[in-house]
């Protein structure tokens, strides 16, 4: 059997159009999604960031459940350093009641960007360092017995079950295996690196109510095209807008390749950099990756984060991506 592949889209926003657009275009994509076999449709959250619309993503799962039928949605992730662990858990168990066995809970600890941001939200960095308590608060809420608020319940959460994500490196790993959750992960330090902090995951697992064993989502940006140099040509509308967030601390819409500048000195260094661990090429130079990215890293399932400035392109890559996730094609046989 082929592990699962879903999507986790951010809501980017292209140069010359508006948030609005940017948030109806993911409901759109979806629906697409899920006519083409995705497993998972996951979305994010970002606040005052020009480039990316995806600020309120319960929301936003909200609206993409109510226009699917069949595909699991949810977020990938609520930063809960942001929030009250009791209204995460009304939300979830809002989204659960009306839409039920459909709806992932993805929780990272991210705070705001800048410290505008976070005075904004009224959270600040120090508030990332109580992760760990605040997803054991919020898990209380949905099984009914939460202590760090005597009395208090978070209707209608309890008694409902909503898997659990933790979007983590590092520690973070530690924390989704002693609270027995499921782990996504980014190679973004190098697939060794992942490599190993997976392994120590599932052997520090502890079986939950919610995951019995140990399960890896590995996300990664993948561009699948006709040639391996237009499918690398996808990919360079989001990692320049990453250098240009490195660079002058604003992450932009995305742009056409084409409009692009030619990057040089540090610039260059960054987009080399940013490009480094994703994935692109034709449907068998994907193929062949793929199959290696979950032999070494043991996945349970696949992310797909792509996005690109032609959203018809973007599509194609995604249907060109569908079309291996079937029996054989990602374990290269």
């Amino acid at each position: 059997m082929p592990v699962p592949v879903s999507v986790l889209d951010r809501s980017s926003t292209r140069t010359g159009q508006d948030t609005s657009a940017a948030l109806r275009d993911t409901v759109r994509f979806a629906r697409q999604a899920e006519e083409l076999g995705y497993h998972r449709f996951w979305v994010s959250e970002h606040h005052s960031v020009p480039g990316v619309a995806g600020s309120a993503p319960t929301v936003l799962t909200a609206a993409i459940a109510a226009a699917t039928s069949q595909i699991r949605v949810g977020t990938g992730g609520v930063m809960l350093p942001n929030h009250q662990p009791i209204v995460v858990a009304e939300q979830f168990g809002t989204l659960e009641a009306l839409h039920p066995g459909r709806i992932d809970m993805g929780l990272g600890r991210s705070v705001g960007f800048t410290g505008a941001v976070r005075g904004a939200l009224g959270h600040g960095k120090d508030d990332a360092d109580r992760f760990g308590e605040q997803v054991r608060e919020l898990l209380g809420y949905f099984t009914g017995d939460q202590q760090t608020h005597p009395g208090v319940h978070g209707f209608p959460a309890e008694g409902l079950r909503v898997p659990a994500f933790v979007l983590a490196t590092g520690a973070g790993a530690d924390l989704a295996a002693d609270l027995g959750l499921a782990l996504v992960i980014a190679p973004v330090a190098g697939i060794d690196t992942a490599t190993r902090r997976i392994a120590a995951y599932r052997e520090r697992f502890r079986p939950s109510e919610l995951w019995p064993c140990p399960y890896v989502v590995v996300s990664s940006a993948v561009a699948v095209a006709d040639t391996a140099e237009r499918a690398r040509e996808l990919l360079l509308p989001e990692a320049w807008s990453m250098v240009h967030s490195r660079t002058r601390g604003v992450f932009p819409p995305l742009s056409s390749p084409a409009e692009l500048p030619t990057p040089s000195g540090r610039e260059a260094h960054l987009l080399e950099r940013s490009l480094r661990g994703q994935i692109h090429g034709t449907e068998e130079q994907v193929a062949g990756e793929l199959a290696e990215l979950v032999e070494r890293t043991g996945a349970d399932e696949l992310l797909i984060t792509m996005s690109t400035f032609d959203r018809d392109a973007m599509l194609d890559s995604y249907t060109r991506l569908a079309g291996l996730a079937r029996p054989r094609a990602l374990r290269g046989a």
